[in-house]
């Protein structure tokens, strides 16, 4: 998918995880036993990136000229081709938005290291949960991660098929827009696994099979933002002097400066991001008429200037709403946002919620490099996964496969007592932390939670159901691209050519395409068969010379589909007030995951950045969680003093805090009546109060014991 696999991985119901099916149709060679060392050349000048070894990025693989050949020539119709390149990293490190994510990363490895580490269960070994756990060990505490599965990475999981073959939960894009996730990537020594592309968006066009349409954002800025020219700025005769106008009362709109260097620079990197996308949508002539491009872009100048609070705001409204209340003609809707809603959420724009397409459009808007793309170089549980779990472990944290939680067990005070798995064991911790889909939660929630404001809310945040196609022809495919190509299908969202876009699925010789199919809710429980027989249809439109439905031209040689009933919560209108903190009301007890509240939507960013809003709300309720603990073994061993010393006529009496019960002085030697606010115990329920006859000394002293125990 696009970018929205948070990584929770599912732990109790087969309704919310992946399934996959594979057939092998006829002899294969795995991709995975061919040489990939191929020849490199550099992609454009010289200044492109240099790598070493194995991992070395940055370059093209020299496809034989026979397979390098263009889709027949058509005027304003870029035809495209095999070729495989990779681009130098761009410069993120330099952003706004990189350098607080970094900074909030830096929190947790400075902070004072804990005098007891807690220990943090941890449900979900997705990047929700990775990132929490990764996050608590910087901070010097010991998460134990609980998978129920035998693969890490929940919505990135991956599986290798009998030929050596991988195939994934969902076709995973990487934007220059997920500071968190690129600093993650450079926190682990791994930013070379990442294959960045050319800075386009692909579109197929079903009225012209065979055919694409492209939104190019330019590396350089155009004249007059260059300085190479002023007659551009009045029209020049190229139509574009009224959208430079509104550029420019955009860039230099003096109410949105702030002149401290941190917003000047955020101000200038969000005004070079805005032109670069409305450049690319003017440049774009086969999509879009001139009226339909002009109004597109002075329908999108809310978002750009009303920022994040404009962007809340429209929570109340689908994408087919809002472009019609802008006044954006409905053809922009199909020609554009049916394929970007589809890649987003896996649903159509007259669900979707505009907040979803307004969160990403501003994200991408807000830098330069926003919108680039890069692809993993190889499957995401080895090149993604592992180094998170490698770094926990380095740190005394603990990953645990195979650990399917069955039950959340409760103490009296309705506090979290310990997951209870299905093997029988009984993890117990300082506090926990569920970084499931949300879907698993709801299924695990205890009946005493349920009526909590907190969890009702959860009722309306629902994942939507996606399928994921991988599809090995016998032959390369000339009309495709290195690239995500968004298909434009009714059926069809994003797909893109693994051959020739990640360098541990190259295969000179054959072709891979990985599909997201979807809208999915009809299709979940369809056979595979079915499922393929629907893709290879629409292949044919989009490659009406080199695939039919029949196989008569390019045939299957195995395919795999991957469901997931309940994958990412769908972003329909109003869910927003609905996403919960991560920090929940019940103490000791926290979520993390994509749905939960942060400012990015349902993605592997929003994801990352979820489980280190976690990580860092435990850390601050260190002092609490510890208090709580010490509460609970002072609790037991006044418990066990009055067993093995106290007579047995001495009564324990439990002294709940709103019915707190006088006892008569003459019925024994000592009244202790303690209230546990004006004793300082940090929200524990209840405390014991040992009453004897005679023995009132003795009873004294068990809860004087536990006081000094608990406080």
């Amino acid at each position: 998918m696009l970018h929205n696999h948070s990584g929770e991985s599912a732990l109790s119901s087969s309704a919310s995880s992946s399934s996959s099916h594979s057939v092998s149709l006829s002899p294969s060679v795995s991709a995975s036993s061919l040489s990939a060392s191929a020849y490199f050349t550099r992609p454009g000048p010289a200044k492109a990136l240099s790598f070493r070894g194995s991992d070395s990025m940055g370059h093209r693989f020299k496809i034989p000229n026979a397979y390098a050949v263009g889709t027949r020539p058509r005027k304003d119709v870029c035809p495209l081709k095999v070729v495989c390149i990779d681009y130098p990293r761009p410069d993120l490190e330099s952003t706004v938005n990189f350098l607080e994510a970094a900074y909030l990363s830096s929190t947790f490895r400075t902070s004072r290291r804990p005098d007891k580490p807690l220990k943090v269960v941890i449900a979900g070994a997705g990047l929700a949960g990775l990132s929490t756990a990764k996050y608590l060990a910087d901070a010097g505490h010991k998460p134990v991660l609980l998978e129920a599965r035998d693969v890490l990475g929940g919505k990135v999981a991956a599986w290798k098929d009998d030929d050596g073959d991988w195939y994934e939960t969902g076709l995973h894009i990487f934007f220059g827009a997920y500071p968190n996730v690129q600093n993650l990537f450079g926190e682990l020594g791994i930013n070379d696994r990442l294959q960045w592309k050319e800075h386009s968006m692909i579109f197929a066009m079903p009225n012209k099979p065979g055919e694409f349409s492209r939104f190019d954002f330019p590396e350089v800025l155009p004249a007059p933002l260059n300085g190479s020219g002023s007659n551009v700025l009045l029209g020049g005769g190229s139509g574009y002097g009224i959208i430079y106008l509104i550029l420019f009362s955009i860039v230099y709109n003096p109410s949105q400066l702030n002149f401290d260097s941190c917003s000047f620079q955020n101000h200038c990197q969000r005004g070079i991001g805005d032109f670069l996308w409305i450049w690319a949508i003017l440049k774009n002539n086969e999509m879009l008429t001139w009226p339909e491009k002009i109004k597109f872009a002075i329908g999108l100048i809310p978002a750009i200037l009303g920022g994040q609070a404009y962007v809340e705001a429209q929570d109340g409204l689908s994408v087919k709403d809002w472009m019609r209340k802008q006044g954006i003609p409905d053809r922009v809707t199909t020609e554009v946002f049916i394929a970007m809603s589809k890649a987003l959420n896996f649903i159509n724009p007259d669900e979707l919620s505009m907040q979803c397409i307004l969160i990403a459009l501003n994200r991408f808007l807000q830098e330069k490099h926003g919108s680039k793309m890069a692809f993993l170089d190889g499957n995401p549980p080895e090149r993604l996964c592992q180094p998170i779990v490698d770094h926990i472990q380095s740190l005394g944290g603990e990953v645990q496969l195979n650990s399917r939680i069955k039950k959340i067990e409760l103490n009296k005070d309705g506090t979290v007592k310990s997951f209870l798995l299905n093997n029988g064991n009984a993890i117990e911790g300082d506090a926990y932390v569920f970084a499931t889909p949300v879907d698993i939660l709801k299924l695990l929630l205890p009946e005493d939670w349920k009526e909590i404001p907190y969890f009702r809310k959860l009722e309306i945040l629902v994942g939507v159901p996606v399928i994921n196609v991988h599809i090995w022809f016998d032959r390369k495919l000339r009309n495709t691209y290195d690239h995500l190509l968004f298909s434009r299908s009714p059926l069809l969202s994003v797909y893109a050519d693994m051959s020739v876009a990640c360098k541990e699925y190259y295969d000179p010789n054959r072709s891979m395409l990985e599909l997201v199919f979807a809208p999915a809710e009809e299709w979940i429980s369809c056979s595979d068969e079915e499922i393929i027989d629907a893709t290879m249809k629409e292949l044919a439109k989009l490659f009406p010379d080199e695939i039919s439905a029949d196989q008569s031209k390019a045939k299957i040689l195995k395919y795999h589909v991957v469901k997931t009933p309940r994958s990412v919560y769908k972003t329909v209108p109003n869910c927003e007030p609905c996403r919960p903190l991560q920090r929940s009301p019940v103490e000791g007890f926290y979520l993390s995951g994509d749905y939960t509240k942060q400012k990015y939507l349902a993605s592997m960013e929003g994801a990352v950045l979820s489980g280190k809003l976690c990580a860092q709300a435990i850390v601050q309720d260190y002092e609490k969680l510890v208090a709580r603990e010490q509460g609970k073994l002072a609790e037991a061993s006044v418990v066990l003093y009055a067993r093995l010393i106290v007579p047995k006529q001495c009564k324990v009496i439990p002294l709940e805090e709103k019915n707190r019960k006088h006892i008569d002085d003459s019925n024994c030697s000592t009244t202790s009546i303690i209230g546990d606010d004006e004793m300082g115990l940090n929200g524990l329920k209840s405390l014991w109060l040992m009453v004897a006859g005679s023995t009132g000394t003795i009873a004294t002293i068990a809860v004087i014991y536990y006081l000094r125990c608990a406080m």
